[in-house]
């Protein structure tokens, strides 16, 4: 019986984890989810609603203490659901503001009620900063803006937010302009955890 994997893509902005966990999703027959395509219609119009900036994000308090709180748990019950029928999941979503919880992986698993014997599989995508800003610069996003104002700043507290997840196995890819991961990358990765 196979493993019933749980992939949990994280990374800086313009770090390419969205290209790291298509590539997951089509060799590993696992479920696709990304946080941007699950919430942000609903994001959006929870914070027009609330008379801020819909796109702005990083610098919004209301976004910050009431709407990417309601973000998480919605793409972790979906991951449940797919999960419960036995389809592994690769999450694409930063998880910032988690990773410096140690618990954190247990926690998900009970907190959302996921079967037993899920494994987790941490995947750390890595790139240097000028890589990660004309990525972020060529995607044109207007939530971006705030980070490319300040990109010094941003890229700092980006690095000093070290993952402390314990549990879990990790796979760590390098996704710089010079080193971009390759489907050969991901299948070498994915053999490695066999």
């Amino acid at each position: 019986m196979n493993t019933l994997r749980a992939f949990f893509v994280i990374g800086p902005a313009g770090s390419g984890k969205t290209s790291v966990a298509r590539l997951l999703a089509q060799q590993s027959g696992a479920a696709y989810l990304d946080k941007d395509t699950v919430c942000t219609r609903l994001t959006e119009a929870l914070l027009e609603l609330a008379g801020t900036d819909p796109a702005q994000r990083d610098l919004n308090p209301y976004y910050q203490s009431q709407v990417m709180d309601l973000e998480y748990p919605t793409l972790l019950d979906l991951a449940r659901d797919n999960l419960a029928v036995g389809r592994p999941v690769v999450l694409d979503a930063p998880f910032g503001r988690y990773v410096s919880r140690p618990g954190y992986l247990e926690e998900v698993a009970e907190r959302h009620s996921w079967p037993q014997h899920v494994e987790p599989v941490v995947v750390q995508v890595h790139v240097d900063s000028e890589t990660a800003r004309e990525r972020v610069r060529a995607r044109g996003y207007a939530r971006d803006l705030s980070k490319l104002a300040d990109w010094d700043a941003f890229w700092k507290k980006a690095q000093e937010n070290e993952c402390h997840w314990r549990g879990g196995r990790r796979l760590v890819l390098d996704n710089r302009a010079d080193g971009a991961v390759t489907a050969t990358a991901v299948a070498h990765a994915l053999e490695g955890l066999t």
